[in-house]
């Protein structure tokens, strides 16, 4: 099947589609117009540069360079990360990297070195989109899990004590926070699963249908992001509260922050 290719006219005349959201954004006053702006703007000339730089990417094909990329992704994503949610220390950055890497590294070459069975699991053309995609949903998912544990830490410390003062462990008096995170964070991706192709079609299969793919073939690709996604999301979730967890307490399981 022929790939339909969008040309920059076509693309531009696509753009006008955004004057719905932004009329009622601006009718009820919102105040998000000048965000929303900034935001698509900002969102169009980042693609269309990765969109011309990938393609040099791609005919190069370091894995070095690749790796590179790669590094420089999880920094934005955990700086992104850690901006958005209630912790203050900047070192705080250092175990999100670490969990962001680690996930990755098990995710990512788990799909792309057993399930694909690659030649070289840093081939460009696979091993950047999929820890773009696996990046992503880590990022939701983690700003999501550290500000319900954090919040919760904060809003009901007493309970925290509580248990502890009844010969919890410091990570058992934690378990109900961390619960509470895991809910938070991912009973919205169990709820899409479920309903996975009856209710919506994701836009990864969708782009490849249109891309010229068959759709058995986009189908069980889907399928694989949907769990390495799922996947990924919850051991850097994971990773990210255990080791952030143990500078919020002192070595008395105290909450110093």
């Amino acid at each position: 099947m022929e790939t339909i290719d969008i040309n920059y006219l076509h693309l531009t005349i696509g753009l006008g589609l955004l004057l719905i959201p932004l009329y009622f954004l601006h009718y009820y006053r919102t105040g998000l117009i000048k965000k929303t702006l900034i935001a698509s703007t900002r969102m169009v000339a980042q693609l269309l540069f990765i969109g011309f730089y990938l393609n040099y990417l791609f005919e190069w094909n370091n894995p070095f360079v690749n790796i590179l990329w790669v590094v420089i992704m999880i920094l934005i994503a955990a700086q992104t990360a850690l901006k958005s949610t209630s912790l203050q220390s900047k070192m705080m950055i250092i175990p999100l990297v670490v969990s962001f890497s680690v996930a990755i590294t098990v995710v990512a070459g788990y799909f792309l070195g057993v399930v694909m069975e690659l030649d070289s699991v840093f081939n460009a053309r696979y091993f950047i989109p999929i820890t773009g995609i696996l990046l992503g949903n880590m990022l939701s998912a983690n700003v999501i899990a550290l500000n319900s544990y954090c919040d919760g830490l904060q809003r009901e410390r007493q309970l925290y004590y509580y248990l502890l003062g009844n010969g919890a462990t410091p990570h058992e008096a934690q378990m109900p926070f961390i619960r509470t995170a895991l809910i938070k964070s991912f009973s919205p991706t169990i709820a899409g699963m479920a309903v996975m192709g009856l209710v919506s079609l994701p836009g990864t299969m969708i782009g490849q249908i249109l891309g010229g793919s068959e759709p058995d073939v986009s189908i069980k690709y889907q399928i694989m992001i949907l769990i390495i996604n799922f996947a990924a999301s919850m051991l850097a979730v994971i990773l990210s509260i255990r080791l952030i967890g143990r500078k919020l307490f002192d070595d008395y399981g105290r909450f110093t922050n």
